[in-house]
C-alpha cells in the first residue's frame, strides 16, 4: 500500500488548487477525528503569478500597490500557513502534501525538517549543496556567506491535528524578476534563485519533478 497518493495538477489558479488541497485536508482530518483510515495526498503543480502572505506575515513587506499588482495580472491571497510572503509562478514546483504526521510518526518540526531535507537531495542530483539556515525555513544556498545565501525553496505549512497542507515552492526555471515586488519571506538582506539561475541554463521540468517525487517516495514511506 502507498504511503500516499500523488496527483500532479499542472499549471493551475492558485484559488482552484487551494480549493482542491482543502477538500483533501478536510476530508482526511474528519477521517481522524472518527477514527477511519484517510488518504495521504501529495500534489505538485505551477501557478499563474500570485503571491501569497502567512498568517503572521507582515503588509509591509509587498513593496508595491494593489493597483501595480492588478495590472500585471498577479494575485494576492492571505494564507493560513507559517511563514510570511512568497511568490508562486511558472517554472516553480509548488508542493502540498496533505499528510496525517501520526500516520508516519512525525512531529511538525521533525516534518518540516524532512521536507527541507529531500530538497537537499534533491538539489544534490545537480551538483549544488542546500543547506538550512538557523531562524529562517526552506532550503539555501550559501549560508555561510550571508551576503551571498539565497534562497531556494520556501516552506510554509499549516496542521491541524497533525494533518497538514500548504508546503513548499521549489524554484526551478522561475522568473526571479518577479521577487523584486515583495521582501522574499519577509528578508530584505537575503536573495533567491533557482536551479536554472545556479547551473546558468533553464533545466528540465518534467524530470526535475519526477527525480523530486523519487525522493517523496523514499523519505515518507510510511
Amino acid at each position: 500500500m502507498d504511503s500516499f497518493r500523488f496527483n500532479d495538477l499542472g499549471l493551475i489558479a492558485y484559488e482552484r488548487a487551494l480549493a482542491i488541497q482543502t477538500a483533501a485536508f478536510n476530508e482526511l482530518l474528519e477521517c481522524k477525528q472518527k477514527g477511519t483510515t484517510g488518504c495521504n495526498r501529495l500534489y505538485f503543480c505551477e501557478h499563474m503569478p500570485v503571491l501569497t502572505l502567512g498568517k503572521h506575515g507582515k503588509a509591509d513587506n509587498l513593496l508595491v500597490t494593489a493597483r501595480m499588482l492588478e495590472q500585471r495580472h498577479i494575485g494576492l491571497y492571505h494564507v493560513e500557513r507559517g511563514g510570511d510572503i512568497t511568490y508562486h509562478g511558472p517554472g516553480q514546483v509548488t508542493g502540498y502534501p496533505v499528510f496525517d504526521l501520526d500516520f508516519f510518526g512525525l512531529g511538525l518540526k521533525q516534518y518540516i525538517g524532512r521536507l527541507e531535507e529531500a530538497v537537499i537531495r534533491f538539489l544534490s542530483l545537480y551538483g549544488i549543496r542546500g543547506e538550512r539556515m538557523a531562524g529562517a525555513t526552506g532550503v539555501w544556498i550559501d549560508t555561510q556567506h550571508p551576503r551571498k545565501a539565497r534562497k531556494i525553496c520556501a516552506i510554509g505549512v499549516k496542521s491541524s491535528r497533525f494533518v497538514t497542507m500548504h508546503g513548499f515552492a521549489l524554484n526551478i526555471n522561475t522568473d526571479l524578476d518577479y521577487f523584486s515586488l515583495i521582501n522574499p519571506c519577509g528578508f530584505v538582506d537575503k536573495g533567491v534563485t533557482s536551479l536554472a539561475n545556479e547551473l546558468g541554463a533553464p533545466q528540465d521540468f518534467e524530470t526535475a519533478k519526477k527525480q523530486l517525487l523519487g525522493i517523496f517516495e523514499e523519505f515518507f514511506a510510511g
